[in-house]
């Protein structure tokens, strides 16, 4: 049974120190998650996506429901599972070894990278807590692997939300060196990459976990830099860049859940992206933050050309985030934003919605629930806003490799 409010009371009236209150909070709650997820996914069981209707399914490979019955009807395709109304109902996987097999004879219908088209790495960031960048990242990974994109995500932020969202409890599933910490520290317990990648119940979608080991870089940088002298600053400002190339070959898309912080981590990870979405909450202190977050990534960016790091980009893109149409003041500094940044400010936004805090009760995405699950028009205006803002990245993609839009 969880410790109750007296309990903790009279902990602090006891004379407890700061630390042993926090570290035994830290412990009540950690449990008491654990509690939750045991009762929604049990020991034996493990986070799956759900079913897709034939509408959605024929949606994503990019053909008609008539289409996609007719290569059903003439066992063209794998057989769909029926649930008890008679409705077809189509996996993932499914989905995917359709778009495969018509990608045989049209390859339009595949949207994998090219050979002469580059990993496009996206870094999605903010120093701000609360500014959706989590959820944008998440939504935009599970996106691209809906169409069939591979995509990896990797979760750099310590407080490890990304990897929360995709069943991975940060403080019982991972043990030591198994973050993206395993494959860029300094000693010789350095690890590949490839190890450390773990597969997801979402068919072509990985992820790199995090959890609190990733402030070990924070810690280890600059006790090397002090070390070995300014000649390793190169060194540091690679690290990330070369253990995602070192599975380059697997992926089209990889994307990065930065940290609330301009640290070492997320320094290494932007001179690892080709591109950069920094997400916006329509907020005047929001927006005052931002402007302190931009100046100092300019600087700390001067420092990174000097010493060799990639500054250059394919897209740099603003996302505004929990934004609601109805909030005049909001609607406002939308409105400031697009006349100071113009094109850099993605045209659609991320609205603000019951459904996306809806699904994130339960650790799962809008593209994890079914319509079913929310009022229809809810879910609707949610699911339009979220494929608006990540169809247009997908464009800035397809441009960036020189594909039509």
């Amino acid at each position: 049974m969880p410790t109750s409010a007296n309990t903790i009371h009279q902990r602090e009236d006891a004379g407890d120190s700061l630390t042993a209150l926090v570290s035994a909070d830290a412990d009540l709650l950690s449990a008491q998650l654990q509690q939750l997820r045991a009762r929604a996914f049990p020991p034996t069981a493990e986070k799956q996506l759900r079913k897709f209707m034939p509408g959605e399914a024929a949606k994503l490979i990019g053909i008609s429901d008539a289409y996609l019955r007719r290569l059903s009807l003439e066992g063209a395709v794998p057989e769909a599972e029926k649930n008890g109304a008679g409705r077809r109902l189509y996996s993932l996987e499914q989905i995917h070894d359709i778009r495969r097999m018509l990608a045989a004879t049209k390859r339009e219908y595949s949207p994998e990278r090219r050979k002469n088209e580059a990993l496009q790495v996206i870094a999605v960031t903010n120093f701000k807590g609360g500014s959706g960048k989590t959820t944008t990242a998440a939504h935009l990974a599970q996106y691209f692997a809906l169409r069939g994109y591979r995509t990896l995500a990797v979760d750099l932020d310590p407080q490890a939300s990304l990897s929360a969202l995709f069943g991975i409890q940060p403080e019982f599933d991972l043990g030591p060196n198994e973050t993206l910490y395993g494959a860029i520290r300094y000693d010789d317990q350095q690890r590949p990459l490839n190890e450390i990648i773990r597969r997801t119940y979402f068919a072509n979608l990985d992820i790199v976990p995090g959890n609190l080991e990733l402030q070990e870089f924070e810690h280890d940088t600059p006790r090397i830099l002090s070390e070995r002298g300014r000649n390793q600053e190169r060194m540091f400002f690679a690290r990330v860049s070369m253990s995602l190339d070192s599975v380059a070959d697997q992926y089209d898309i990889v994307v990065l859940d930065c940290p609330p912080s301009l640290g070492y981590l997320t320094l290494s990870a932007l001179c690892a992206a080709r591109s950069v979405l920094v997400t916006i909450h329509p907020q005047m202190l929001d927006v005052a933050s931002m402007s302190q977050f931009l100046h100092m990534t300019a600087g700390l960016f001067e420092v990174v050309e000097r010493a060799g790091g990639n500054a250059s980009y394919d897209f740099f893109r603003y996302v505004v985030t929990r934004y609601e149409p109805s909030d005049g003041p909001q609607g406002q500094i939308v409105g400031l934003l697009k006349s100071l940044f113009g094109e850099r400010v993605l045209t659609n936004a991320l609205l603000k919605s019951a459904a996306i805090s809806d699904a994130g009760l339960t650790k799962q995405t809008l593209y994890e629930v079914g319509r079913e699950n929310f009022t229809r028009s809810t879910y609707d205006r949610a699911m339009e806003a979220i494929d608006g803002v990540n169809g247009e990245i997908e464009g800035l993609v397809r441009k960036a490799w020189g594909r039509t839009p």
